[in-house]
């Protein structure tokens, strides 16, 4: 059925709001139960597809199709304890669940009303089981604007998701029929851009909207290249109308009637739920021409990304989606007038339009009250590294590198001391230790020479080498450089090779100089943010971490024991002769006979270590 008015998309919301009726988990509801399972790219991995699999057919067995559906949702959050079933209107959060425990679910829960103790989230210092999504500490001090219908509703159906409200924001605006209250709306919430830049939106949409063009377009950025990131992948796979919603509004408010979805080919499933959602809201006419009776059109196509990590950048993208190859060009006029096929066009990633229609239905008042003075909102982070809870979470703007860290991440695991945290991406810094208190907002991290970035959050402990961190971040910036310009194509390969020749053992004080003139030659002298960008993780450990840098070229060593060519792997007197580390070295450089001191051969050792993991009196050690 096409809608064909604003009233009647109201009227369809009212009548489908008992579909998520069970989900607010006010009471219970005869013997009805609804189970949200976890069904985006990590937990699928996980085998969540075996799970629902299973859970449907002990439903089926124990004849229950009318009372219990299984449903797939966005990401919980929590990947660490994936995959996650939450059973409404009970709200029990069951965590790690194997498709074996099944039929426990069915017999024990939906049958017998018992929760499965065994299955709830245990926590680690008090040793208590939580039955509550809420009550976990890795919730409590996240807000869920950008992720708010990840976990409630099933991505394939737009049924609930105009049960949970959307598209309700549309028909507001286009009811309204005033695109440049839009666009000062944006401005006066402070919505920022998620992708990295941090540029008023409301600004941006509205010096779009004031360039003259018999056509204009609106791009919707989800090439998210960054190691680590999977912020909006997870929105794309758990809330796509989210995105379409928005970004139709978008259109009104500048005046396209036309917009592109730039999406890396490596993320099929999210590719797979766009074309779904895409479908559906044009079939019901809140996409495509005459959007809701009001004769307004605006129409969504997808692009896909072949991996480059510079067609993130907004120009080198807007010359992909061209047909052309991914390089950035100067922003002689910015897109606002001159972008896509040279017409006005209008950028944003993923996470920006996620929180477009809240805003217009709540109002600005309410989303500036949240966040801090000159960062508003929240901020999705994908967290990942040395921590405990590895996950994606949603903080307000403000919130601390420590809360982050200890309280929702649940710290350093294994005993180890937290070192650096790396936001940002290859494009960002590390933040060492004394900035744990340090409000995480675009101004502030951009102070101690880190950035926001789209939201990549990697903690290192005490056993990563900072100097290691930067050749590898440096790896991937090289391999990534589009080219086009010599800052960057050449400057980052000799910031490569001279990190090389420092983790090797070749490296000089001089060296160090080096390093950082040149790094801040890149930064001003680079065509594009990921070349001016790039030397971030130089600067950012030269300038926290030089002890180390100075161990390497000085006294030849790694502190934290990673790069191997500035080890050696020696075996103390505590070698009780068991032969176990010779006979597991792959290169034969390990002697001694039975029961007497081993030696390692220095000029053949490989530092490959497997004698380490097999020695049991601990007696081979790295210095």
């Amino acid at each position: 059925m096409k809608i064909d008015s604003i009233n009647t998309l109201r009227e369809i919301h009212q009548e489908k709001l008992p579909l998520l009726a069970l989900r607010k988990a006010e009471a219970s509801v005869g013997k009805e139960r609804v189970l949200m399972v976890c069904g985006v790219a990590g937990c699928l991995s996980a085998n969540a597809q075996e799970l629902m699999d299973a859970l449907n057919k002990e439903i089926k067995a124990h004849n229950l199709e009318s009372l219990v559906s299984v449903e797939t949702t966005g990401c919980f959050g929590f990947c660490a304890e994936g995959p996650i079933i939450r059973v409404f209107p009970d709200d029990a959060f069951y965590v790690r669940v194997k498709p074996e425990d099944a039929q426990r679910i069915v017999e024990e829960h939906l049958i017998a009303g018992k929760i499965i103790d065994d299955l709830l989230y245990l926590n680690p210092e008090t040793q208590e089981r939580i039955l509550k999504m809420e009550d976990i500490p890795f919730y409590k001090k996240q807000f869920k604007i950008a992720l708010r219908n990840c976990g409630i509703i099933n991505p394939l159906k737009i049924d609930e998701t105009i049960a949970g409200g959307g598209y309700l924001a549309l028909a507001q605006v286009l009811e309204e029929n005033n695109p440049e209250k839009v666009c000062q709306d944006l401005i006066k919430s402070g919505l920022r851009g998620r992708g990295g830049g941090g540029f008023p939106t409301g600004l941006k949409w509205d010096a779009t909207r004031k360039s003259e063009a018999d056509q204009k377009y609106v791009i919707c950025n989800a090439d998210e290249g960054d190691p680590g990131a999977f912020m909006d992948r997870s929105i794309l796979e758990g809330d796509p109308h989210s995105v379409l919603e928005a970004m139709a509004i978008c259109g009104y408010a500048i005046g396209a009637n036309k917009g592109f979805i730039y999406i890396r080919a490596e993320y099929p499933l999210a590719i797979s739920r766009l074309e779904i959602a895409i479908e559906q809201a044009k079939e019901l006419g809140v996409l495509g021409s005459d959007i809701l009776g009001t004769g307004f059109d605006f129409d969504i196509e997808l692009r896909y990304g072949a991996g480059a990590f510079v067609c993130g950048e907004e120009t080198a993208l807007m010359r992909s989606i061209e047909g052309k190859r991914g390089e950035p060009f100067n922003k002689i006029v910015f897109p606002s007038e001159k972008g896509l096929w040279g017409k006005p066009t209008c950028t944003n990633n993923v996470e920006t339009f996620a929180n477009i229609s809240p805003i217009i239905l709540k109002g600005h008042e309410w989303f500036s009250s949240i966040g801090s003075e000159k960062s508003k909102g929240t901020k999705v982070f994908a967290m990942g590294g040395k921590i405990n809870n590895v996950g994606l979470v949603e903080v307000p703007m403000g919130t601390t590198l420590r809360e982050m860290i200890y309280e929702i991440g649940g710290g350093i695991p294994d005993g180890h001391e937290f070192k650096a945290a790396q936001t940002g991406g290859p494009s960002g810094g590390v933040i060492p230790a004394k900035f744990l208190d340090i409000p995480v907002e675009y101004d502030s991290l951009l102070e101690i020479g880190s950035m926001m970035g789209s939201g990549g959050l990697i903690v290192l402990d005490d056993t990563d080498c900072m100097v290691n961190i930067a050749k590898f971040y440096l790896e991937f910036t090289c391999e990534e450089s589009c080219g086009k310009c010599s800052p960057c194509r050449i400057g980052t390969t000799r910031l490569l090779e001279i990190l090389e020749k420092i983790t090797r053992g070749q490296g000089t004080e001089e060296d160090l100089i080096i390093l950082e003139n040149l790094s801040n030659v890149i930064k001003d002298t680079s065509l594009c943010g990921l070349g001016k960008t790039a030397p971030n993780p130089v600067l950012s450990t030269l300038k926290y971490y030089h002890d180390e840098y100075v161990a390497h070229v000085v006294d030849k060593k790694c502190p934290a024991g990673v790069c191997k060519d500035l080890l050696q792997v020696v075996i103390t007197d505590e070698c009780i002769g068991c032969t176990k580390c010779a006979r597991i070295c792959p290169v034969d450089c390990i002697s001694g006979n039975v029961k007497e001191l081993h030696v390692i051969d220095q000029t053949q050792c490989t530092k490959c270590q497997a004698c380490i993991s097999q020695c049991p009196t601990n007696a081979i050690v790295t210095i």
